[in-house]
């Protein structure tokens, strides 16, 4: 009879996540357009003036999608600049077809793919927390590609401990899958708000952020294993990447906070800024992991300084 009952329940579970995850998708639909690359299939948001000078890619950390970056930083960017925001591979309206195509590597390459079909030969990349990882490596292994790079609260290398029991259960084989296509939708309707409320600490959340940044399609299965995979093997790939910060030459930009408990900069962004040749670090005594809602216009200004100098220093190069 237990067995009989525990069956039960993990059945109707399955079944109200297929339905909380046909409600999901039909309130927060995809916005652009769909970008076919080797692995994956990307969903980009292109909005701005095209005809603009350098356009700016934007990239979401963890536990988010583009629309993390849209609202308020990506809208306030696009009154006067080209704004390509894309799902990472595996998150909002992304797909990827391997959940272990989890690295910056990886998806530094696919990223690429679809930048390259978009007929952007260079721009600046304004990259959050875990694409941290994903902008440096994008600036290592694609150089060509990256006029400068703003680092908002950035994860750049290995810390001590983990990234969350759960992440790691989800991530494994068999119990990962069963938990996350039963409980985890359910479950993260009422922790999500809590959840998101702890990144932005000391600063306090907007009011309705995670409506806005259309936060609950974490909760659908397949990208709540895709981030999970994201997440634990994260440290490994920074690991094998940090040695090679010192080739990066495009300018870079870093803003982080100094109470930021999410991603700690003094194990983060200040080793990266000591470590590449063109950095310019800014470390804010009150300022919280959300960076891009936090203070946006300061993002903007650093933004379009960085533009302004590299048009004079690429005319001196040619």
């Amino acid at each position: 009879m237990i067995v009989m009952s525990v069956v039960t329940a993990l059945v109707l579970l399955a079944l109200v996540t297929q339905v909380g995850v046909l409600a999901v998708q039909r309130t927060f639909p995809p916005q652009g357009r769909m970008v076919e690359v080797d692995g994956a299939v990307l969903h980009v948001v292109d909005i701005g003036p095209r005809g603009s000078g350098m356009p700016i890619v934007m990239l979401h950390g963890a536990s988010s999608n583009l629309e993390a970056m849209r609202r308020p930083l990506g809208d306030l960017l696009a009154k006067d600049h080209r704004v390509i925001l894309i799902d990472r591979p595996g998150h909002g309206w992304s797909t990827r077809m391997r959940r272990q195509d989890s690295t910056p590597q990886i998806q530094a390459r696919m990223i690429d793919e679809a930048l390259q079909k978009l007929g952007i030969d260079r721009a600046v990349f304004v990259v959050h927390s875990w694409s941290g990882a994903l902008g440096a490596r994008i600036a290592l292994d694609h150089a060509s590609r990256v006029a400068g790079l703003v680092m908002l609260a950035p994860v750049t290398h290995p810390w001590r401990g983990g990234v969350g029991r759960y992440n790691e259960i989800i991530a494994t084989p068999v119990i990962g899958p069963l938990l996350a296509y039963t409980i985890t939708l359910p479950l993260g309707y009422f922790v999500a708000e809590a959840g998101a409320r702890s990144v932005f600490l000391p600063q306090v959340m907007p009011d309705g952020f995670v409506q806005d940044s259309a936060t609950p399609l974490l909760l659908r299965p397949r990208e709540f294993i895709a981030n999970a995979y994201d997440l634990v093997t994260l440290k490994e790939a920074v690991a094998a990447q940090v040695s090679r910060y010192g080739e990066i030459s495009a300018p870079v930009t870093i803003i982080a906070g100094e109470p930021d408990k999410t991603v700690k900069t003094d194990i983060h962004a200040r080793p990266f800024a000591a470590t590449v040749p063109n950095a310019k670090l800014i470390v804010l005594p009150d300022l919280g992991h959300m960076v891009q809602n936090a203070v946006p216009d300061l993002v903007k200004t650093e933004i379009e300084t960085m533009i302004g100098q590299i048009a004079p220093a690429q005319a001196a190069a040619d």
